[in-house]
């Protein structure tokens, strides 16, 4: 009900596809001007939405199927409006992370929010092995032309033993989420084509727990650790010796400590 007395009471409404927002609007009856914002015309657009706001005008902003400025067109204007001196206001609806997550059952203190990865596999595979030593879960957003392409890519990247949920179409008529091991995943996206469509949030689990650091990353770490702050410390022994950086840091803390 706020959003539909928002959109009814705004000046104009700045969609990213005035199509689809015409559709809810005629649906709500309400007759505000629309004008079109995307990620093509974002910060054209954007000018057109300071001058109205320097004018004393209210305007709205709709993007097509998730919350505007989360992987969504929104976030250049938003920095602009403000830069500009005026508020922002959220409207809060369903965001398709959160909802995803909150029927993962993973109970983890917290998640590690990613959004697209690369469209090329090389630059996708290097943006995982970047992540590949978060302690949360890691949460994507993938479209149903790479979906495919994408769990492959975690798969190959990330450990066998972690688990994905795979969560598509959030809300709508065709909504599906399944929880399974992350090894198993491409092969439930082959079994039916009808699991490749629509828009995607994939949840990897976090970074297995690694019981112990070897003889080697130990004398490293504790070299670094002599002359280096904790965190450069970890990261630099994990690039010299490849074990996980989470348990280097943790260790690096208790020699700090201790």
């Amino acid at each position: 009900m706020r959003a539909q007395a928002v959109l009814a009471g705004v000046d104009a409404i700045a969609a990213e596809d005035t199509r689809h927002s015409q559709r809810l609007l005629d649906a709500l009856a309400i007759g505000t001007r629309l004008f079109p914002l995307h990620e093509h015309n974002e910060q054209a657009a954007v000018g057109q939405v300071i001058r109205m706001l320097e004018d004393g005008k209210q305007v709205a902003l709709i993007s097509d199927a998730g919350t505007p400025a989360i992987s969504d067109p929104g976030a250049r204007a938003v920095a602009r409006v403000r830069e500009a001196g005026f508020p922002v206001v959220p409207v809060p609806g369903a965001c398709a992370a959160i909802a995803a997550l909150s029927a993962s059952g993973f109970v983890d203190s917290g998640f590690h929010f990613v959004g697209f990865l690369p469209a090329r596999a090389a630059g996708r595979r290097a943006a995982v092995e970047a992540l590949r030593d978060i302690a949360v879960p890691l949460v994507f957003y993938e479209s149903p032309h790479r979906i495919a392409e994408c769990v492959a890519d975690l798969s190959a990247v990330l450990e066998p033993v972690r688990e994905i949920v795979i969560a598509r179409e959030l809300t709508k008529l065709y909504e599906q989420i399944v929880r399974l091991p992350l090894a198993e995943a491409g092969a439930w996206l082959a079994e039916d084509p009808n699991r490749c469509r629509g828009e995607f949030v994939l949840i990897v689990s976090a970074a297995p727990e690694v019981e112990g650091l070897d003889a080697q990353a130990e004398k490293v770490l504790a070299l670094l650790v002599a002359e280096l702050p904790v965190k450069t410390a970890a990261r630099l022994a994990a690039e010299i010796t490849g074990a996980p950086k989470n348990a280097l840091y943790a260790r690096a803390l208790e020699l700090k400590a201790g």
